[in-house]
């Protein structure tokens, strides 16, 4: 296969238009004199038919919009590269996971499930996280999630998940939100779906960001290597920031302050530097070791526990690039997980065996046609020859006379390729056609109570929370009851507290799957905690101290972190000796909920002026409800006494450090203070304030 030298950038830049002093044409290339007035007969005349400008014009405008996808419609794309850290020959011949001087151009698309294209971005919801890796070989597409489970077990299931969770019929309500009668109806009747549920009720359905979000292929598939020996893997993504979440109050007020935040944050990092990371890691299985397990490796509801199958990590991704044009990239991409390379194949995962259908047949609907690769953000790096010619929206240019195979005219050109040509995994099939499921795929709770066994007291608590949320939703009484009882099966106690607050019942007979077991490795406060790209907001007024700041700041700075300063208007603030400084944000347009922390620096002039404003009082108590570190020097600590977090203070000269609430008085060295700082937004959150706070709420 003759490999193309180009770049995928540099491919696509073909295709870039930069109209910057440009003049006017037609999609023809006939330059336009007017374009303001359609032609008339007669300035009050009618307009006329040959104003083949006009036609074009509004033609182009009538069919902008294409069909959005059923699922995953609100999605957002960055570019960038994958590079393996060491030769995988051992377990495939797939070449991009073969040399490590090789930087493989990718594209990623994360996005929401249930909403439409304009939905908000902070629904509690499975996140897709689909990777296009544009190889030598020709294209690999692994189109996953941030949850390695799925709700259902075969993919014919997959229109009546959708159909229950999607905005009933007969109200088009409600949008982006799995709170209503007719998806419980489909959980409480289907207990496969019970696993996947308690993952989205966790803190992975509201991630903090893109960039803090774990991905996962969800489906097994196979590793091939050249001698024809096979593996079943599953694969991962693991994001180096650590795999974070926002709080559900935290989450509702941000669609409505910011219903772009996760775009926003990837958008932003990347044109700042701070490009998004994450290591590659699969999960391998021995053919031989298939019936090993007491779940079954192919049911698309089960994870592999990373304790007994460890994560191998082979490489990392870094997405460095946004895209240039948001419709033709990000819109446009085609995704589909039968886009593999060699080395690369499928199992009989009856989830991805139906996904290998669905994905083709829904971009011809979408993308008009069998032509959707040579879209440029789909187009291979390697260049495309075979005898498929025509269909709608052909851009190739194809030459000759012949266009099928085998041939004489023309050597019997395009030839296959019997050396380097992908070529199906032998595996042997054998059995009667029968609409059923394997028995080992029958087991719908052990694992739902293996996660749950896995959560911290904390995580246990918002689970049970979203679940109040979620069913207390629910109108028909009939349906809460019957999720009580689904998830007695799961474990006892979680049925008895989600039937406290939605208002049924509790089961008469404790249940459970009987499991004890735990994998830590699936709460996410066992992640990497990391400071850095963090966003600080700044409250300050005229009459700060400048010195103070600066350290502060500049500490902050050091470790990787963003900082706003938040003032009651924007424009510039003057400091105690008179420096000035410019406010980022006022308190229109931002909140704490758009922060990771806070910091007061001290001033006694700006601590007064702030301490008469009812909005920096209210920031400081919903950071804190919402567990975020807080920041207060000198003169500022006097402005916490009078919030939520009064409690905390202490007085003290040295630096002090209580569930996440950093202080410090009488200092003019801030270093101290600004290490205990960053050590505390490191830390993410501070669950330890829970009990505290819903005392406060109280």
């Amino acid at each position: 296969m003759a490999v193309d030298k180009e770049s995928k950038n540099q491919q696509l830049s073909k295709f870039t238009a930069d109209h910057k002093g440009r003049k006017l044409t037609t999609n023809q290339g006939v330059r336009v004199s007017h374009t303001d007035d359609s032609l008339k007969a007669g300035s009050r005349g009618p307009t006329l038919m040959e104003d083949f400008h006009f036609r074009e014009k509004m033609t182009h405008f009538d069919h902008e919009r294409i069909p959005e996808r059923v699922v995953h419609a609100r999605g957002f794309g960055a570019h960038g590269f994958f590079e393996v850290y060491e030769s995988m020959a051992e377990y495939t011949r797939a070449k991009f996971l073969q040399d490590p001087s090789v930087k493989t151009p990718t594209f990623v698309r994360f996005s929401t499930v249930v909403g439409s294209r304009g939905s908000f971005d902070l629904a509690r919801d499975v996140r897709g996280f689909a990777t296009k890796f544009y190889t030598e070989e020709g294209n690999f597409d692994l189109v996953g999630n941030n949850i390695p489970i799925f709700f259902i077990q075969d993919a014919i299931k997959f229109p009546d998940l959708v159909h229950a969770i999607k905005p009933e019929p007969k109200s088009e309500v409600p949008q982006a939100a799995a709170a209503h009668d007719t998806f419980w109806d489909f959980v409480s009747s289907t207990p496969e779906t019970a696993h996947m549920v308690m993952w989205v009720l966790s803190d992975r359905g509201i991630p903090r960001s893109f960039r803090h979000m774990e991905g996962f292929g969800v489906n097994t598939f196979r590793f091939v290597n050249a001698r024809g020996k096979a593996r079943f893997v599953k694969f991962h993504w693991k994001p180096k920031l650590g795999t974070h979440s926002l709080v559900w109050d935290e989450a509702q007020k941000l669609n409505g302050k910011d219903p772009d935040f996760h775009r926003r944050d990837l958008w932003d990092a990347i044109e700042r530097g701070d490009y998004a990371e994450y290591e590659f890691g699969v999960q391998m299985i021995e053919e031989e070791d298939e019936f090993k397990y007491d779940f079954d490796i192919l049911d698309p509801t089960k994870f592999w526990p990373e304790e007994k199958i460890p994560v191998k990590i082979i490489g990392r991704m870094v997405l460095n690039r946004n895209v240039d044009n948001f419709f033709a990239e990000t819109e446009q991409v085609a995704f589909h997980p039968g886009h593999v390379v060699p080395g690369i194949d499928f199992s009989n995962d009856p989830l991805l065996q139906g996904r290998l259908f669905s994905y083709l047949d829904t971009q011809l609907i979408r993308l008009g046609g069998p032509n959707f690769a040579e879209i440029p953000i789909n187009r291979p790096v390697v260049r495309v020859h075979n005898n498929q010619r025509d269909g709608y929206h052909r851009m190739t240019i194809d030459r000759g006379q012949v266009a099928y195979s085998p041939n004489y005219l023309q050597n019997n050109d395009p030839q296959p390729d019997t050396e380097h040509g992908y070529v199906h995994y032998q595996e042997k099939v054998d059995g009667r056609k029968v609409r059923e499921r394997s028995e080992s795929f029958k087991d719908f709770y052990s694992q739902a109570t293996l996660f749950w066994n896995s959560m911290s007291e904390a995580e246990k608590k918002r689970i049970i929370s979203a679940f109040h949320f979620e069913v207390g939703n629910v109108m028909d009484k009939e349906v809460r009851k019957r999720v009580v009882e689904t998830f007695n099966n799961v474990d006892g106690e979680l049925a008895r507290q989600i039937a406290i607050g939605i208002g049924v019942e509790p089961p008469s007979s404790p249940g459970g799957s009987g499991v004890t077991d735990s994998s830590p490795a699936v709460s996410i406060e066992n992640t990497v905690f990391e400071a850095k790209t963090r966003k600080v907001a700044i409250l300050v007024e005229n009459g700060f101290d400048a010195s103070e700041l600066k350290q502060v700041r500049d500490a902050l700075h050091e470790a990787g972190m963003v900082t706003e300063t938040v003032g009651k208007n924007q424009g510039m603030l003057a400091s105690t000796d008179g420096q000035e400084l410019e406010v980022d944000k006022n308190h229109f347009v931002t909140g704490s909920i758009k922060y990771d922390a806070v910091y007061i620096p001290g001033g006694q002039e700006s601590v007064d002026n702030l301490m008469k404003q009812g909005y920096v009082i209210h920031f400081i108590n919903e950071a804190f409800k919402h567990y975020k570190p807080i920041g207060a020097s000198n003169e500022a600590v006097e402005l916490l006494r009078g919030t939520q977090v009064g409690s905390l203070i202490r007085t003290s000269d040295e630096p002090s450090n209580d569930m996440g609430v950093v202080t410090i008085q009488n200092a003019r060295d801030m270093s101290s203070f600004s290490r205990e700082l960053i050590k505390a937004i490191a830390a993410h959150r501070h669950w330890d304030r829970m009990e505290l706070t819903g005392k406060i709420s109280a």
